[in-house]
């Protein structure tokens, strides 16, 4: 008999300790959704103008911007420092239901030209906010599904965070996240105006020779160790 209520009494705190934890979990995404978004005056209606988002990887937070107007933000995992989420300019390329339950109920695939990125949902809410993915961007279910709702196809997403150290000469048809740093170098020069999308096409091509026109140098398209010093970089 005594065993018996034992039993009962242990199933007891058992259950009453996973109540709370749910419980515990819920309550803090609901803040946690009310303090990033207090500040945002929105409307009730779903965004209809052209949408662009915007992630930051030091503060693993994802922003919504609705006809350059910020709509929403939600808390983000990123990758971890042996698997960084790519810093750079994308296209979301298409947008499905999960193929797999690892990554939630949703995905985004993004045009990153080195390997299958993307934005999704994950079956572990409690890696949000954390540096934890292999790569890509995870988001708790309920926020991935509402911005799926959203988002189309087409939609432009500015990742940034880190940039790579340029280890290597760059030439014509290099791919690669030292590419998306020789891009945005030259965005803030003024010689480069594409995407910084990991890829030295025949635009990066000709702001590089620009460059060395300007300073004096032999028009070669290659980025070497030498321009890599006048660059800056």
């Amino acid at each position: 008999m005594l065993f018996v209520y034992f039993a009962k009494f242990k199933r007891g705190v058992y259950l009453g300790l996973m109540l709370l934890v749910f419980t515990s979990i819920w309550l803090y995404e609901y803040v946690d959704e009310y303090v990033l978004n207090y500040a945002i005056k929105t409307e009730s209606a779903a965004p209809i103008g052209n949408l662009v988002i915007r992630a930051s990887i030091a503060s693993r937070i994802l922003e919504l911007y609705n006809d350059g107007k910020l709509y929403k933000r939600y808390r983000i995992a990123v990758g971890k420092k042996e698997t960084p989420t790519p810093t750079g300019e994308w296209i979301i390329s298409y947008k499905c239901y999960s193929p797999r339950e690892i990554t939630g109920t949703r995905w985004f695939g993004l045009d990153i030209p080195w390997g299958s990125y993307g934005i999704h949902g994950t079956n572990m809410p409690w890696s949000i906010g954390c540096f934890a993915s292999h790569g890509c961007i995870r988001m708790n279910n309920r926020d991935v599904e509402e911005l799926y709702g959203w988002v189309p196809e087409g939609t432009p997403v500015f990742i940034d965070g880190p940039r790579e150290k340029i280890m290597r000469d760059l030439r014509r048809y290099s791919i690669g996240p030292d590419v998306v740093t020789l891009h945005l170098r030259l965005v803030e020069l003024g010689y480069f105006y594409g995407r910084a999308n990991g890829t030295f096409a025949k635009e990066t091509e000709a702001a590089v020779r620009a460059f060395q026109r300007d300073q004096g140098l032999s028009e070669t398209g290659v980025v070497d160790e030498k321009l890599l010093r006048r660059l800056g970089l």
